[in-house]
């Protein structure tokens, strides 16, 4: 007797809502944090790497793979990309976000919206904003460490767990008075100390090693920092006067990039709480395009959401794990080298010379 014949199913598609052209702007921005416009600049910037090569008409889009990622980004929850009326199923979500992080995070792309001030014109520009803030002269920027959380890694388990005693990547970033990222480097596990990150770095070996910025022009760092003619740290124990005007002015202005951090991890929630993806590349990838994605809203002047108007469940927002409970046993940190006595002599003269009131 012959096997019955097996009839094709149709398959179903879910409806793929047109949020471009059916969402206002200021309904764009809470959900994926850019307005029409952002969101267009940022598909033409990577439209060609992810359009598909197939001629199926229900192919996704790059506006669609944009606005996915965006979704992922601004949330750090995959399952409200694909059950956001955009359409996709979990699995097709998973594999658009892989490949618009890879096509965003080219260093083509970056290079863009991260330029490091080196001409004295862009230079004193820099400093000028910043000098309005506590009347600190010469600075272009200021520099801090922050830890992203990730899952534990199979790979190298230990490298990761931070002084806090969580798995992270510690990420060395820089920004200017208004709050733009300046500079990044997302690829150090968390074990690993902040003036080490700033050794290795570009910054070091090249921008300030080379002498590409001009003399008198400084970044302003914490005292895990050493302190250079062009990085300036607190003092220690500071003296009435002068070096205690110095360490407040310092305070004041080197605050920016606390306050920075904490900007960029509100507008893109996936770096606010733990980044369940592998391989670690993959997490550097997300926390680069997302400091990029920043920028790009510093220039449209695109404002944070505030609390009550982010479009997500209120269960999806995780805490802070800064002020995580310590679970896993932290490695002893590496001994610090002395710091150059030629960096500590410039921050006195410098003291002497622009906080020196009696003179």
């Amino acid at each position: 007797m012959a096997a019955p014949m097996r009839i094709c199913q149709p398959r179903n598609f879910r409806d793929r809502k047109d949020v471009l052209n059916e969402l206002s702007d200021a309904e764009l921005i809470k959900r994926y944090r850019l307005d029409r416009a952002g969101i267009m600049l940022v598909t033409d910037l990577v439209r060609e790497r992810i359009t598909n090569q197939t001629e199926r008409s229900r192919a996704v889009t790059p506006e669609m793979k944009v606005l996915v990622t965006l979704r992922y980004l601004a949330t750090g929850k995959m399952q409200l990309c694909s059950g956001d009326d955009l359409g996709p199923s979990q699995q097709t979500v998973s594999r658009v976000i892989t490949e618009t992080l890879f096509a965003l995070s080219r260093n083509e792309i970056l290079s863009q919206y991260f330029k490091f001030p080196v001409t004295l014109e862009n230079c004193h520009t820099k400093a000028v904003d910043f000098q309005q803030i506590a009347g600190f002269p010469g600075v272009i920027g200021t520099i801090d460490g922050t830890h992203v959380r990730i899952t534990a890694p199979k790979e190298f388990e230990a490298e990761y767990v931070n002084r806090k005693r969580y798995h992270s990547i510690n990420v060395q970033v820089v920004f200017d008075a208004t709050y733009r990222i300046l500079d990044i480097v997302a690829r150090w596990p968390g074990s690993v100390h902040d003036a080490r990150i700033l050794r290795e770095s570009s910054l070091n070996q090249v921008v300030f090693g080379r002498g590409m910025v001009p003399d008198g022009y400084h970044l302003l760092g914490d005292s895990g920092y050493p302190c250079k003619k062009w990085l300036l740290t607190p003092y220690l124990r500071p003296q009435p006067g002068p070096q205690s005007d110095y360490n407040r002015a310092h305070k004041k202005t080197r605050n920016v990039v606390e306050r920075g951090i904490g900007q960029l991890k509100r507008r893109f929630h996936v770096l606010h709480g733990e980044i369940r993806v592998t391989p670690t590349a993959k997490v550097c990838q997300i926390i680069k395009v997302c400091a990029m994605l920043h920028n790009i809203c510093k220039d449209r002047n695109i404002r944070i959401p505030a609390p009550e108007d982010i479009d997500e469940p209120a269960e999806d927002i995780e805490e802070d794990y800064d002020n995580a409970p310590l679970a896993v046993q932290q490695p002893p940190l590496p001994p610090v080298a002395p710091r150059p006595r030629e960096g500590l002599l410039y921050r006195d003269e410098f003291v002497n010379l622009h906080f020196d009131n009696d003179e």
